[in-house]
């Protein structure tokens, strides 16, 4: 018994880690910078330890869904683990999107998504 108990406080403390608010924060970054009302999430995780604290999930677009379509990623840097969290750079598959990114485009869409996240939107 005492080692069933162990192994069960084992398996349940990576799930203990995560932070549905960190998960949120970046299905929000999203479906801002996607223009997507409705983002459906297939695997998603948090990092609410590491520093920068971050989460990255798949998703879709795809209103009938199935397990096969969530091939496309997204990861979230913010600058707390907690509100406001203060997203600090996201990178959708091979882009990144930053304050401190080369190229001008994608650091205007860095500040709009900021901008949304700011306003609660």
């Amino acid at each position: 018994m005492r080692y069933a108990i162990l192994a069960a406080l084992l398996l349940a403390s990576p799930a203990a880690a995560q932070s549905p608010q960190l998960e949120q924060a970046c299905v929000a970054v999203a479906k801002n910078f996607l223009l997507a009302p409705v983002l459906k999430t297939g695997v998603v995780q948090s990092f609410p330890e590491l520093d920068p604290p971050g989460a990255r999930l798949t998703y879709t677009t795809r209103e009938d869904a199935k397990p096969t379509d969530f091939t496309n990623e997204i990861e979230c840097q913010f600058e707390k683990a907690t509100a406001p969290f203060g997203l600090t750079r996201f990178c959708i598959e091979e882009t990144c999107y930053s304050a401190t990114e080369q190229q001008p485009e994608n650091r205007r869409r860095y500040e709009e998504v900021k901008a949304l996240m700011q306003r609660g939107k």
